[in-house]
């Protein structure tokens, strides 16, 4: 039996709200602002993600896979909500400061990685090619970027707790052994374009300008 890629990580994305929400109850958080705030944030961007995969979906998460490979797919998805179980099981409460670093981050990382993919999704339906302009002129691989922030947010609002080097060794693993991969056979394949090499040389790889 195999399963599209889309089904497994909708499902985990799409029911981080409800899995947000039972922590809250059952560690008795009712009260706790920063819960509440990660609820909003991690459940806001499962609930847009699942969206985004029916609206514009990326063909990247359309092949299937077998039984295995789908449950390593979905145990990887589960490892994102360690903050959400952080925050839960030690009552942690964030600083103001904190929370608003952590929004900021999540705003602009939600940005950067729907408005990229909704480009990338328009330009691929019209037509076939590199595209140059746009997120993407700013590095090559802003939908990653954005992703990046994201999860950031999620670490942040953490940060002050001395859990918080274990959902960062957890993404940063994932960078290492998936992302980073993932974007350099991105990279490979678009070099069969010949206006790549020059595009490559004077764009960033993930940070927009920077790196």
């Amino acid at each position: 039996m195999r399963v599209k890629q889309k089904y497994i990580i909708d499902f985990a994305k799409g029911v981080t709200w409800l899995l947000v929400l039972y922590l809250i109850y059952f560690f008795n958080q009712i009260d706790n602002l920063t819960a509440w705030i990660y609820f909003c944030l991690h459940g806001s961007y499962g609930i847009m993600w699942v969206l985004k995969s029916y609206i514009f979906p990326d063909k990247t998460w359309e092949s299937r896979v077998g039984i295995p490979y789908a449950s390593l797919i979905l145990i990887g998805l589960i490892l994102y909500w360690l903050p959400a179980f952080i925050i839960t099981s030690t009552s942690h409460e964030a600083s103001v400061e904190i929370i608003v670093l952590a929004i900021c981050t999540f705003s602009i990382g939600v940005f950067y990685h729907f408005a990229s993919d909704m480009q990338k999704f328009i330009f691929l339906k019209n037509q076939s090619g590199l595209i140059t302009d746009g997120f993407w002129k700013q590095c090559r691989h802003p939908n990653y970027f954005g992703e990046l922030l994201i999860y950031l947010s999620f670490i942040i609002m953490v940060i002050e707790t001395s859990l918080f080097w274990v959902p960062s060794l957890i993404l940063s693993l994932f960078i290492v052994a998936v992302w980073i991969p993932n974007m350099i056979k991105i990279d490979k394949s678009l070099s069969r374009y010949e206006e790549h090499k020059s595009y490559k040389k004077k764009t960033a790889f993930i940070i927009p300008y920077i790196l």
